[in-house]
């Protein structure tokens, strides 16, 4: 069989997989909220935009906007365990393989970028800080994302980890500071000397770590870290088991669950904090707080704040309502000594107290931009905050009573 056919049938069955579970999205409400979401932010960026306070900082809103969507790369390969057995022998051909890849991996990324971009260009240009044209704008978004794609796809070749996660910086870094450059130097001569110099530096820099000619081990792993996370996110709305995923070491959180009783009742506690530190969910978490924190900050002046507040508060607890099928169908569940009927109390407990925490995480800043803007009251704090423990409290009602169903009917 072809390499390129190849790679056509494994995306064709992967899909094939997915597709399936799409309708149950949809009837889940999923497209309502969405639609609705929408609708409710067109309303308010049209009445922003109308009313652009004038000390806005619009080049740092682009850059955090475009940036990381900037940098971020990722490629689907599709490859397989077993294709170190009986691919190695076509290791040369396989450019016919991953040549797609890299181009799918590029443009499906693009698009999003690109979308973002016409949504935040009409702040760019009301603030009067237009100098660039909206092409130019589109144009070094294209090159950079194929820089940072180039750079990412290098990364996977890297022989160590410790060099792999010091490129991956060197990325962000050099990524970030030629957009940077692009957006806030608005003579074209200098800004885009800057970048090619910059750009060239990069490249070299990648030709120093050693590095293999093809990474079978880390396409692997990338690629089971990649299917895993499509099946988390259908794991929101289906009954679809969510393992195989990476598994990370963060040392700093290796005390998380020791002071948790050594009893057979706290047993899956321990296996449920000790697999949420190391997972990726704990990272996604992180930057939802983190950036719901900015926006919460950046609208808290108004009830659109709230309204912010409380989505955050629902993307979040959707996020973690994932930890359910944590070891659900892994043995590993079998090698500790676990009760009958602790695994969904434990994961409700767990769930509401991070949500509780996280919940007033967020308020903290509501709670600043209410005190310190002139046009916001006290009330909107004291509101926010009893709107988004009202909220935790319907999300847990509401696991609770769906999860036990699903229980009973199993």
């Amino acid at each position: 069989m072809e390499l390129r056919a190849l790679r056509s049938q494994r995306k064709s069955s992967f899909w094939g997989q997915i597709i399936p579970y799409l309708p149950y999205v949809f009837q889940s409400g999923v497209a309502v909220v969405l639609l609705i979401l929408i609708i409710v932010f067109s309303a308010w960026y049209t009445s922003f935009l109308q009313a652009l306070p004038p000390d806005l900082p619009v080049r740092w809103i682009m850059l955090l906007l475009l940036g990381p969507l900037t940098v971020y790369s990722g490629f689907r390969t599709y490859v397989q365990p077993a294709d170190v057995v009986f691919l190695l022998p076509q290791e040369s051909k396989m450019k016919e393989y991953l040549s797609p890849v890299y181009f799918s991996g590029v443009i499906y990324k693009l698009l999003g970028l690109y979308l973002v971009t016409l949504t935040a260009w009409p702040m760019y240009v009301r603030s009067g800080e237009a100098a660039i044209p909206f092409w130019g704008m589109l144009v070094v978004l294209l090159l950079l994302k194929v820089l940072s794609a180039y750079g990412a796809w290098q990364e996977l070749r890297i022989a160590t980890s410790r060099a792999k996660a010091g490129y991956r910086l060197l990325r962000w870094c050099f990524v970030l500071l030629m957009l940077a450059a692009w957006i806030w130097q608005p003579a074209w001569w200098k800004s885009v000397l800057f970048m090619l110099l910059l750009s060239v530096n990069y490249v070299l820099a990648l030709r120093f770590p050693m590095k293999h000619a093809l990474a079978w081990e880390n396409l692997i792993a990338y690629e089971k870290a990649g299917a895993a996370r499509a099946m988390m996110i259908l794991g929101w709305f289906v009954e679809i088991p969510a393992e195989g995923q990476k598994v990370i070491r963060r040392r700093w959180l290796s005390m998380a669950g020791n002071r948790i009783p050594w009893t057979q009742s706290a047993s899956y506690r321990y296996l449920l904090v000790k697999t949420f530190v190391r997972s990726e969910l704990l990272g996604i978490i992180v930057r939802l707080v983190l950036l719901g924190m900015l926006l919460v900050y950046w609208t808290g002046h108004s009830w659109f704040g709230v309204a912010v507040y409380a989505f955050f508060i629902f993307m979040i607890g959707t996020q973690l309502s994932a930890l359910r099928y944590v070891h659900r169908d892994s043995p590993a569940a079998s090698y500790y000594p676990i009760m009958q009927g602790v695994r969904l109390k434990e994961v409700l407990r767990l769930i509401s107290r991070l949500l509780f925490i996280l919940a007033v995480v967020l308020w903290i800043p509501l709670l600043g931009a209410s005190l310190i803007h002139p046009d916001a009251n006290l009330m909107l704090g004291i509101g926010g905050l009893a709107a988004g423990m009202l909220l935790v409290l319907i999300l847990r009602s509401h696991w609770a009573r769906k999860w036990s169903n699903s229980e009973e009917d199993d």
